[in-house]
């Protein structure tokens, strides 16, 4: 039976990541909701963010799989990626990044502010730029790119308040200590694939684990209470408060299973509750905010 072609939409939303995309759109319309008053939520405003956020974001990613499809070729999991597999040319697809990571930067500087525009460009250049060529030099990388990936809540914050309060750097650090253990998770998992298209992730750079299950351990432990930075600084309540807390200790208590065992299914099961812990974070944060007033 001959192999299923993916349509050109299907390659589109795999050069544009749709999950992650979709990942970075929900966060910072979760810094977009914190910084919100109760009772003067700007729809029209949260639109325009949004809508500026994705752009970038599926614009980067598009880029990021320009620059990596040689190795991308390598890899089992990415090697039917559409540039790699032959469907999708590479200046094409540069085009598609070029055009959506600028569409997004003027969308974001004309509708809503040259702040949010300005934290939407350091995303772009330091995942493009910073995180996707040092992958090839040292397992550093990951860290860094927890960085831009930790950004989209504080565009959301940027997008109501112009600025950067305590409260965008709050969910700042939550995001950048949560990504640690899940992209841990995941290179742990794939590490051979990554060690054949000559990627120095820490797992293929420490084949017995060590270092990888100390560094879980650390980032899961430190997001524990700085997910309660936004109660301790009034921008939560403690229906929030008791759910962070809750889901901390669970993703810290799969962390640590995860070192203990430093097995493939350990770490396919931290990398399930990391997807379903950033949502139910922010389901928490929103009921805290009905509870306490509201949107309008």
């Amino acid at each position: 039976m001959p192999e299923r072609v993916p349509s050109r939409a299907a390659d589109l939303l795999t050069l544009t990541k749709s999950r992650i995309t979709l990942m970075v759109v929900v966060t910072a319309a979760a810094g977009f909701l914190l910084a919100s008053e109760a009772g003067r939520f700007d729809w029209p405003l949260l639109w325009w963010t949004l809508a500026g956020t994705a752009a970038t974001a599926a614009g980067s990613s598009a880029l990021n799989q320009v620059w990596e499809r040689d190795p991308d070729g390598r890899m089992r999991r990415t090697e039917r990626r559409p540039i790699p597999a032959g469907r999708l040319h590479p200046d094409g697809a540069l085009a598609v990044g070029v055009v959506l990571v600028l569409l997004g930067l003027v969308v974001l500087l004309v509708k809503v502010n040259a702040l949010t525009a300005a934290l939407g460009a350091a995303t772009v250049l330091g995942y493009v730029f910073a995180y996707t060529p040092l992958k090839k030099r040292t397992s550093l990388a990951t860290v860094v790119g927890a960085a831009p990936g930790a950004v989209p809540p504080m565009m959301g914050w940027a997008a109501v308040r112009d600025d950067l309060g305590l409260g965008a750097w709050a969910f700042f650090g939550i995001l950048f200590c949560w990504q640690l253990p899940h992209f841990l998770a995941i290179a742990w998992m794939y590490r051979e694939d990554y060690a054949r298209g000559g990627f120095p992730m820490l797992p293929v750079i420490d084949p017995e684990g060590h270092q990888t299950s100390r560094q879980t351990v650390l980032w899961s432990a430190a997001l524990v209470p700085v997910s309660l930075l936004p109660t301790v600084l009034g921008l939560t309540g403690k229906l929030y408060f008791v759910g962070a807390l809750a889901l901390g200790a669970a993703y810290f208590a799969f962390s640590c299973r995860f070192a203990w065992l430093r097995s493939r299914p350990s770490a396919r099961q931290l990398l399930l509750v990391s997807v379903l812990y950033l949502p139910a974070l922010l389901v928490a944060q929103l009921v805290d905010r009905l509870v306490r007033g509201g949107t309008s």
